[in-house]
């Protein structure tokens, strides 16, 4: 009767468990991970690898994870420019009120996380328009520099003319809104100042930096109180804001450990016939292809090894005569890289031979038809 009963009972087991070889279960053992064995910084540098919603998510699992999570060495990045937070649309097409709300929710929420973390950051990306004084952006950076740890900021990309996400403005233009656009820019641009004041106190050791940039005295004397930056790219500001030859001089000459520097400048109509004096001691790698009109009447670089640079149409057509009177104030380019970069290594991508200085430009021909603004490649320059 008892062997009956016992097996009936095994047979009516809803969960038997089918026994395991020995070998199995050791098996099985070993390849179990002791991931809360590790040593603190090995844990943390393993979850460093997740991004900011994934580390929420981990907090999720456990006490422990959740003491992990909230360590100041996993908030080093701080992004504001990921539009895929809530796969929304991307810039320049239409974005509903809505959206933006969610989006604008979400950018303070992870400002106020950030925070609540003590984030020790060491990259900051943002695209916000400073002169917006109904969101007051400016104010929202200004207060997370003031509650984070960013005195090991390096990297700064920041678009202070646009707002990511912002839904375009439909209305009226009235024939004042030139005027107002000129406010705008005035408050876009003093916003920026203050933000840039700020950064050189906060973070004096950015190296990196990705910036809009207006090209004022003020704004060029705060750029070159980062004297550790070695990575800089200036975009322009506005297509009315000209350069001057002494101001980009200034920045050059005023960084000493500057390795690269990408350009972009549209000269203004009213300044064709401007040519531009770069100085620095320390840039080895020189792109300005992104510029228009931009030309060099002299270079003197004597650690640069590549340049890029490139004559960009800009849909407007001279006459040949007037064509003439401009092109023949400016040098080739060849003689001016000859006499002023006696390292360059690599023109427009292409691998200059170790002779190129003493043969002329017959190699460098097909190059400087593309890059070069003097008379001799008068044929194939247009505006």
């Amino acid at each position: 009767m008892s062997t009956s009963v016992l097996s009936l009972s095994v047979v009516m087991s809803p969960r038997k468990r089918p026994l395991l070889p020995v070998s199995s279960r050791r098996k099985a053992v070993d390849d179990y991970f002791p991931f809360n064995l590790l040593p603190v910084e090995c844990q943390l540098h393993i979850l460093s690898f997740l991004n900011e919603v994934d580390k929420c998510n981990s907090a999720l699992v456990c006490l422990s994870w959740s003491c992990l999570v909230r360590s100041w060495k996993l908030w080093r990045v701080a992004d504001y420019s990921r539009r895929g937070v809530f796969h929304l649309g991307q810039e320049g097409l239409l974005v509903s009120n809505r959206e933006f709300e969610r989006w604008k929710s979400w950018v303070h929420h992870y400002t106020h996380h950030l925070i609540s973390r003590r984030a020790s950051l060491l990259t900051l990306k943002a695209s916000f328009d400073l002169g917006d004084r109904c969101h007051k952006w400016s104010e929202l950076l200004t207060h997370l520099l003031d509650n984070v740890h960013c005195r090991d900021l390096s990297h700064l990309d920041l678009n202070w003319t646009f707002t990511l996400l912002e839904p375009l403005d439909l209305r009226v233009h009235t024939s004042s809104s030139s005027h107002q656009d000129s406010i705008t820019k005035m408050d876009q641009v003093n916003s920026f100042q203050e933000l840039l004041t700020k950064l050189t106190h906060s973070c004096p050791r950015i190296c990196k930096m990705r910036l809009h940039f207006d090209w004022s005295d003020e704004s060029v004397a705060l750029l070159t109180q980062f004297q550790q930056l070695r990575v800089l790219e200036l975009k322009y500001f506005w297509v009315f804001k000209g350069v001057t030859p002494s101001t980009l001089q200034t920045l050059t000459t005023c960084l000493p450990n500057l390795k690269s520097l990408t350009l972009h400048i549209l000269v203004p109509l009213r300044n064709l016939g401007i040519s531009y004096t770069l100085e620095s001691k320390s840039i080895e790698f020189l792109d300005v292809s992104p510029s228009r009109g931009l030309v060099f009447s002299c270079l003197n670089l004597p650690a640069l090894r590549e340049l890029r640079a490139k004559k960009i149409v800009r849909g407007i057509t001279l006459d040949r005569r007037t064509r003439l009177r401009i092109q023949s104030r400016w040098p080739c380019l060849y003689h001016v890289l000859r006499e002023g970069t006696p390292k360059l290594q690599t023109l427009n991508n292409e691998r200059l031979l170790p002779t190129w200085k003493n043969e002329m430009y017959g190699e460098m021909s097909a190059i400087l038809d593309q890059s070069c603004y003097c008379v001799q490649h008068l044929d194939s320059w247009l505006w």
